[in-house]
């Protein structure tokens, strides 16, 4: 036991003196002005994935080597760092801006899907404010534009469905909180708009009754003189609901407000041609 704890005591040791040694590397470097033994260096952190020590040397090369030898190689070592570190933010902007000084790169196509993957891998849970997960979709379309035949085409096609997913649950959740709320008006609007952008969606079925069931309540308690009009778009839009979803189980209280809206606008009616005699 005894010669088992003396083991671990070196293991630790050595292990903190090697760490040691390695900050005391860097820092020796970063002092010198060997950028050869720099780049070396900072290579071989990168590919030891030691991220943090390798983007502390290329952010010096990268001060040394504008247009200069290895200035491409540092841009991209760079961005690739920075990505393992997982800041996305500032390696999408390397990239972007490898793109721009690299154009003519064998490594520029790939710069720009690292960037939009970069914008991807920012994107919240749909819940949150979905600005980036917008700005990533555009980042991919605009690479598939660029490169139609990229071998990255069936990764971002999935990636595209999942972000377009983010936007249609968090626009789904929105009109269905309109309606939950009694916002009877907001919530036909939202809940129309929803299913115009996204028609093949798995929520089209709740959408349509809750758009019904919304367009009633907001026709029954509209003025006199526009009742009428939102009454039969909601006698249009049961026709349309119960064509489409047969068997949905919304059918029988969708029914219910197609029967009271069909009343009311008889009632409408009557009114109207006693009013005229």
């Amino acid at each position: 036991m005894q010669v088992m704890k003396t083991a671990l005591k070196i293991a630790i040791i050595a292990a903190t003196a090697l760490i040691l040694t390695s900050c005391g590397n860097v820092e020796k470097l970063l002092k010198g002005n060997d950028f050869e033994a720099q780049y070396t260096a900072a290579v071989d952190y990168y590919n030891q994935k030691n991220y943090t020590k390798a983007i502390q040397l290329f952010e010096n090369l990268i001060m040394h080597y504008h247009d200069k030898t290895h200035a491409e190689d540092i841009s991209w070592y760079y961005g690739m760092c920075l990505m393992g570190e997982q800041d996305y933010y500032s390696a999408g902007y390397q990239f972007k801006n490898f793109f721009k000084r690299f154009p003519y790169s064998e490594r520029a196509e790939e710069a720009l899907y690292q960037a939009a993957t970069c914008k991807y891998n920012e994107s919240p849970e749909y819940f949150l404010d979905q600005r980036l997960t917008k700005e990533a979709i555009q980042e991919y379309e605009s690479y598939v534009d660029r490169y139609p035949t990229s071998i990255h085409i069936p990764e971002i096609n999935a990636r595209l469905d999942e972000l377009r997913g983010k936007l249609m649950q968090k626009d789904y959740e929105i009109a269905y909180g309109y309606y939950l709320t009694e916002n009877y008006s907001a919530a036909y609007v939202s809940l129309q708009a929803f299913l115009n952008n996204y028609p093949e969606s798995v929520h089209r079925e709740d959408a349509m009754f809750y758009m019904l069931a919304s367009g009633y309540e907001y026709g029954i308690n509209s003025r006199e003189d526009r009742m009428r009009e939102r009454l039969q778009q909601v006698v249009n839009d049961f026709d349309r609901f119960s064509a489409l979803f047969s068997n949905s189980q919304y059918l029988a209280k969708a029914q219910q407000y197609y029967t009271k809206a069909r009343a009311a606008i008889a009632a409408l009616e009557t009114a109207q041609q006693q009013e005229a005699k």
